[in-house]
């Protein structure tokens, strides 16, 4: 930051000779304009006295050795009072007055600058641009290492940051750093508004950090940290978890399977998965007991299976190589969660959608309850819909446990 500051007061230097200048111009000019007024008297009277010396003497009442006398003595003179004259202007100054303006008007500028940049400038930035290496990884990316040491300088400069922090204690997790990732959770809490969206989750995260860091054991620090998040969002998936895993190892099957079906129907992605996992091995549990347990669709596979077919009243508005895509979406969504592609002449066709048909593994078929399912005939042959394309629709359609197929009708036409 040196090399910054060095700038800074040079810069000002440079503004402050700006100020000054024209004074030290307007002096000079004053000095010459004043100098040379002077000069142009002095050489009237001069021609003046030379004037009335020459009369004298053409008048006779002068005679010509005290004429050329009494002119060197006038010569002499007027170059004695110029001497003096340019002297006199070169020692002229700025008045007390004058001086103590431009002083002060200089002064204003490195204060003022200095202000401006303090209000707007982005010397945090400027120094951890400037601790960065050149080119560190010759053009190679860098090691988590490597990747969480940069974060954790950036921090240090700018640490009231929570997606950073929030960041940093999800790699310290990853890492098992349980007890720094614990603290970094702690530090997003205080940063975050209490209204954020995120505030329940980084709760839940951080009574998960804590759980871990205690060597995955409850303790009154646990449970108060559990309490307080179920307190702001009863259906907090991460500490929902956590009392599923506390009451299993207990032994209580039922309590572990109430906790982890609560999660599991607001969860979607590996989180769903993972608690599917925990309400499975819960459900075996009571079973191997000799207990009863009803049926649990959450456990089932998302599938759905179709009979697709063509309204006799539009066959005749088709051509057999017309494409038919056939698509599950979430109700109210855009996005297809499970498609097929065929054409017309494979009308009739038995179908199953899944997640094996997701065009996105993270958008699947399983990560919603209810899908809306429907077949168009694109006249186009592309996915948008558009005028003139036939379709038919079924919805809501549960994505699970739905044991007999479907009959889906194309039988509309877009208008």
């Amino acid at each position: 930051m040196i090399e910054l500051w060095v700038g800074i007061g040079l810069l000002s230097i440079v503004a402050i000779a700006f100020i000054y200048a024209p004074f030290l111009r307007a002096r000079r000019l004053i000095q010459q304009d004043t100098a040379e007024d002077r000069e142009q008297q002095n050489i009237e009277i001069f021609r003046e006295r030379l004037e009335e010396l020459e009369q004298e003497r053409d008048a006779g009442n002068l005679e010509e050795a005290d004429f050329a006398t009494l002119k060197t003595e006038l010569e002499r003179n007027l170059l004695s009072d110029v001497t003096n004259e340019k002297k006199a202007s070169a020692k002229l100054v700025l008045t007390k007055q004058a001086l103590v303006t431009i002083t002060l008007m200089a002064m204003m500028v490195p204060v003022a600058g200095i202000g401006l940049y303090a209000e707007l400038g982005r010397s945090a930035d400027l120094e951890l641009s400037l601790q960065q290496p050149k080119d560190p990884f010759n053009g190679e990316q860098p090691t988590l290492e490597q990747a969480i040491a940069q974060l954790e300088r950036e921090l240090e400069i700018q640490p009231e940051n929570p997606e950073g922090w929030f960041l940093l204690s999800t790699t310290y997790m990853n890492q098992g750093r349980y007890q720094e990732g614990a603290e970094g959770f702690k530090k997003v809490l205080t940063l975050l508004p209490e209204d954020a969206p995120q505030y329940a989750s980084v709760m839940g995260q951080y009574a998960q950090a804590l759980f871990f860091a205690n060597g995955s054991q409850m303790n009154p620090e646990v449970k108060e940290q559990i309490n307080r998040t179920l307190e702001k969002e009863p259906f907090e998936i991460t500490v929902l978890g956590l009392l599923g895993i506390e009451a299993f190892e207990q032994q209580n099957y039922e309590l572990a399977l109430e906790h982890w079906l609560k999660a599991l129907r607001n969860a979607d992605g590996q989180t769903a998965d993972s608690l599917r996992s925990g309400v499975r091995k819960a459900r075996d549990q009571l079973l191997a007991q000799g207990k009863a347990v009803p049926e649990i669709p959450e456990l089932l596979d998302a599938s759905i299976s179709l009979k697709v077919s063509l309204s006799e009243n539009l066959k005749d508005q088709v051509k057999p190589d017309q494409v038919v895509f056939v698509f599950a979406k979430e109700i109210g969504g855009r996005i297809p969660l499970a498609a097929v592609k065929l054409n017309v002449s494979d009308l009739p066709a038995d179908i199953i959608l899944d997640d094996s048909k997701a065009m996105n593994p993270q958008a699947a078929l399983s990560s919603v309850s209810q899908v809306e399912v429907s077949a168009r005939i694109s006249l186009s042959g592309q996915p948008k819909e558009e005028k003139g394309d036939l379709y038919g629709v079924i919805s809501p359609v549960q994505s699970r446990g739905t044991s007999l197929p479907l009959i889906l009708v194309i039988d509309t036409v877009v208008e």
